[in-house]
């Protein structure tokens, strides 16, 4: 067979896979921020009031970097390390904005891990609204067929806290591996059924995107008849006053189900309004979207039962001083600093060479 042959079959045999795991791996080869385009979705539809933040009178920028001995400037900065979206919020009021490789302020970006936290935020809200009960509950209230693979145990705290004992291999080259077939594949409940534990629940923690799905799920039948993304959409985007539309991926078309671990798809203004939720201690304008209570335990330092400290209810804490932040793939960002009364939205194609978790509070130390 000739070579030209060879890629004629190779191309046919991704094609006719096309719908399956596999082939996706091989034809996208590795997430992008644009991923968006590739996965059906649910819209999640936009404020008819929305609320803009306002530029700041007398902008606060971040000044030059110093590298290695070479000074240069922030917006050098940020495009040699792959940013397509910075935004600097500061007493509510836009210190810093800026747009990079031909995106602007309109432009879509997949959250990819961000949507734990805002998976996080749902949950607390279902609780606020009496469809979940609470955090000690298991999850096999929800997710029964998981009894007989011993999830009894489990409790929707130790997948908020990622201390479940999941046995989940969170390798993203892995075209076999459970992120691949979380991510690329077509039928996340039947996976989950599949789900074991690699030890007892409570002993330690270990970062997988499985808990969060886990705790989609049990979202997605506590909510009944209402889908994630329409309750997202009920409780966050239309009282937030988000400017666009946003959309969240699903793992296929018919009765899908919404990829909580990854995948909602918006701008960066509009990230940047639930890390002034999160500022606001769940209250906006007013209005207690969340409980405050909800917000202080998703961000204080906790190492009961096997937590890490820098990890409470889906959100990152990179210092012990109180701030915390949203995480996701390739460098996406929504870091919150009370103390500075601050927001930070980074995203970006890549991290590049920059520890983000650490330069964010550097950042945020400059205002």
């Amino acid at each position: 067979m000739n070579r030209i042959s060879q890629v004629f079959l190779i191309i046919v045999i991704i094609g006719t896979c096309s719908a399956c795991k596999f082939g996706r791996f091989v034809f996208y080869n590795f997430a992008n921020i644009t991923d968006y385009k590739i996965f059906p979705y649910r819209e999640i539809s936009k404020s008819t009031n929305p609320f803009i933040f306002p530029q700041a009178k007398t902008p606060k920028i971040p000044k030059n970097i110093t590298i290695e001995g070479q000074q240069q400037s922030f917006d050098s900065y940020l495009t040699q390390n792959h940013t397509v979206a910075f935004i600097a919020i500061q007493h509510d009021s836009i210190q810093y904005e800026k747009y990079f490789d031909d995106y602007v302020d309109s432009s879509i970006v997949a959250s990819f891990s961000m949507a734990k936290s805002i998976t996080s935020l749902l949950i607390g809200i279902a609780i606020d609204d009496g469809h979940i009960q609470s955090v000690e509950e298991p999850i096999t209230n929800y997710i029964p067929e998981l009894k007989s693979n011993g999830f009894e145990r489990v409790t929707l705290k130790h997948l908020l806290q990622m201390t479940s004992g999941l046995e989940f291999n969170e390798g993203y080259s892995n075209p076999f591996g459970h992120v691949a077939t979380f991510y690329y594949g077509t039928d996340l409940r039947r996976a989950i059924k599949k789900l074991k534990l690699a030890e007892q629940p409570g002993q330690q923690f270990r970062y997988t995107s499985g808990q969060t799905q886990l705790l989609g799920l049990a979202l997605e039948r506590a909510l009944k008849s209402q889908t994630i993304s329409s309750y997202l959409e009920e409780k966050i985007w239309k009282p937030l006053g988000m400017e666009y539309d946003a959309s969240w991926s699903l793992d296929r078309k018919k009765n899908g189900l919404e990829k909580t671990f990854c995948c909602v798809n918006a701008r960066a203004r509009d990230f940047a309004k639930l890390g002034r939720l999160y500022l606001n201690n769940g209250n906006w304008n007013g209005k207690q979207i969340v409980s405050k209570k909800w917000i202080a335990e998703s961000t204080k330092v906790d190492t009961s039962a096997g937590s890490a400290w820098n990890y409470q209810y889906q959100w990152w804490l990179p210092t012990k001083h109180g701030d915390f932040l949203a995480d996701g793939l390739l460098g996406q960002y929504i870091y919150v600093n009370p103390e500075k009364d601050l927001i930070l939205v980074r995203l970006g194609k890549k991290t590049g060479k920059i520890n983000w978790q650490q330069f964010l509070p550097e950042i945020a130390n400059s205002y």
